[in-house]
């Protein structure tokens, strides 16, 4: 299946239809509403503690009807199973994808694919739970002050050193799950080679109560080993300096390996390094570096949140997991999102996707969503090697909350361009707090700030939907010449995901959902959204470039006119 050539989506009867539609398209969300009492109803769908709200998408039967016919075309279903089943539809690099491996509960059961799966003769499901029973080892001895800095002090900050998939995802995973935290520790997360960075999370740390976590599979990423080597040169100097260690190698190889562990599957660069290869946990090829935090590479979440809470964490995938894998196209969340975000792309032009959590907790999702979507479906070729037949991939971003409406909400409610919108909610805020003098207008004496904040999440949504017309703005005595000013157009798409609180298991919910959005898209692309060229080159001419940063005439003579100059006037103005 993987090495053919994947369908054309254009060619296909569905993708004319949806052509023809989008040619005289006039949404009027107002009037489908009006005329359809069931509407919402029926396009509201579950996905585990998830309830997804489609209703208020530029979406007829239809167009569904036609998009879940190209689905079908397109083969999301069977390419889906070949992924959890271990093919090889990583085309570019040969390898398996099979992140989904990475939560399938220990004890197995009937799913597909059976308890206990081979791939390239790996055992998948025993490697995944012999790391993580490692990684949850380890996390109970930071947690429970067994694991002991070189001083015989228990650790109170960890600090995860990676870059991308390896900081993206803890850090985000981190700060939405702040109220699990074990009280007495803290995460902090070094991922820009900008020396600012590692400064700043390490200025005010004492050395013999942090532990640094080294995220990097290869034990080679420039970014990553170099913040590595400033830890450990921070670490040596700063216990030096209190006497904690004495001047000698024998001490300072103590100190890091007391101070250090990795998550990489490099052990004799982990050694060279000065860490204990015992304390290295692996992750495999077959994981991508955005679809990874739910590997070992959330080493720092589990000492964190604990084991148990990490369990959660990942059966919250595996619950989506099997959303994706057994429920039928049209109720299938994921896959209908996949789809509206084809129609919106290829067919009505939107070029970005925002994202908008009403969970302040969750102010790193729309960054991390970043790279899971860009990196995944920013392609120019199919996964045979051909030029792509239509636009491929989103620009993802967004802010949380209250803080986007006053920031750029402005451009989705009446700007001149087309932009989806994800809006997200949780029902039980992990603070519950009441507004106890109110505004004396609005705002009773008593409110609760939560309902607050979600009439907020409610009335955007309704707002982006149905707009308000010229005549109603003149009904509030509106003087003419701003009226049309005041007027919002409507039928400016939302989706609204709603859950009961934004627990471990929630969050993994919603990460699951965004990978198996990504796929459908993919699939539909007939692109390989698991590899990720189009990151070397740049890295690659860093290191060529280097030398000339550095002062070598040569290397900047060979420069071109532009990239010779703007490094002159660097070294210029570098004192």
């Amino acid at each position: 299946m993987t090495e053919s050539a994947p369908l054309d989506p254009t060619t296909t009867d569905a993708w004319q239809l949806l052509s023809d539609i989008a040619t005289d398209f006039s949404p009027d969300l107002r009037a489908w509403f009006a005329d359809d009492a069931g509407r919402a109803e029926r396009y509201t769908f579950q996905a585990g503690d998830l309830t997804v709200d489609l209703s208020k998408n530029l979406l007829t039967d239809e167009i569904l009807a036609q998009l879940l016919q190209l689905a079908e075309l397109s083969g999301v279903a069977p390419r889906y199973r070949a992924m959890i089943s271990g093919e090889h539809i990583n085309v570019t690099e040969d390898r398996a994808v099979l992140h989904t491996a990475l939560r399938r509960p220990a004890e197995g059961s009937d799913l597909e694919p059976p308890k206990g799966f081979t791939v390239d003769g790996q055992d998948i499901d025993g490697d995944v739970h012999a790391t993580l029973d490692k990684v949850y080892a380890f996390a109970d001895k930071v947690r429970s002050g067994e694991w002991t800095g070189v001083t015989g002090r228990r650790i109170e900050t960890v600090v995860n050193i990676g870059i991308g998939g390896s900081d993206l995802g803890p850090v985000m995973v981190y700060e939405a799950l702040k109220p699990y935290v074990q009280a007495g520790l803290e995460c902090r997360f070094v991922s820009n080679i900008d020396p600012s960075d590692i400064y700043e999370k390490t200025a005010d740390l004492d050395p013999e109560t942090t532990l640094f976590i080294v995220a990097s599979k290869t034990f080679g990423t420039l970014e990553t080993l170099t913040n590595a080597r400033l830890a450990r040169q921070w670490l040596w100097e700063r216990l030096g300096r209190s006497g904690a260690i004495a001047d000698t190698d024998e001490a300072r190889s103590g100190a890091v390996a007391k101070h250090f562990v990795a998550v990489s599957t490099a052990l004799e660069k982990v050694a060279a390094f000065g860490i204990d290869p015992e304390n290295a946990f692996g992750f495999w090829d077959w994981v991508g570096g955005r679809y990874s935090v739910d590997s070992a590479i959330g080493t720092s979440v589990a000492v964190a949140i604990g084991p148990d809470r990490f369990r959660e964490f990942l059966a919250g995938f595996h619950t989506i997991d099997e959303h994706m894998r057994s429920t039928p196209l049209e109720r299938n969340v994921p896959v209908l999102m996949g789809l509206l975000n084809v129609w919106y792309a290829d067919f009505l032009g939107a070029q970005s996707h925002a994202v908008l959590p009403y969970a302040q907790y969750l102010h790193r999702f729309p960054a991390y969503l970043q790279q899971l979507t860009m990196e995944s479906n920013g392609k120019s070729v199919r996964w045979d090697g051909s030029p792509v037949t239509t636009d491929t991939g989103e620009i993802f971003w967004g802010e949380p909350g209250t803080n986007g409406q006053h920031a750029f909400y402005q451009l989705i409610h009446q700007g001149t361009r087309l932009i989806p919108a994800d809006f997200i909610a949780v029902a039980n805020p992990a603070h519950g707090l009441t507004d106890d003098s109110g505004d004396g207008g609005a705002v009773e004496p008593g409110a609760d700030v939560h309902s607050l904040f979600l009439a907020n999440f409610f009335a955007q949504t309704k707002a982006l939907a149905f707009g308000k017309t010229a005549e109603e703005v003149r009904a509030e005595g509106t003087k003419e010449s701003i009226v049309s000013a005041r007027t919002f157009s409507g039928n400016r798409p939302t989706t609204s995901i709603l859950a009961p609180e934004l627990t471990p298991s929630v969050l993994g919910q919603l990460i699951a959902l965004y990978e198996h959005i990504v796929f459908t898209e993919g699939t539909i692309w007939g692109i390989d959204s698991f590899d990720q060229w189009g990151v070397e080159l740049g890295k690659q001419l860093a290191l060529q470039i280097t030398p000339a940063v550095d002062g070598d005439t040569d290397a900047l003579d060979a420069q071109d006119s532009s990239t010779k100059a703007l490094i002159a006037k660097y070294l210029e103005l570098r004192r």
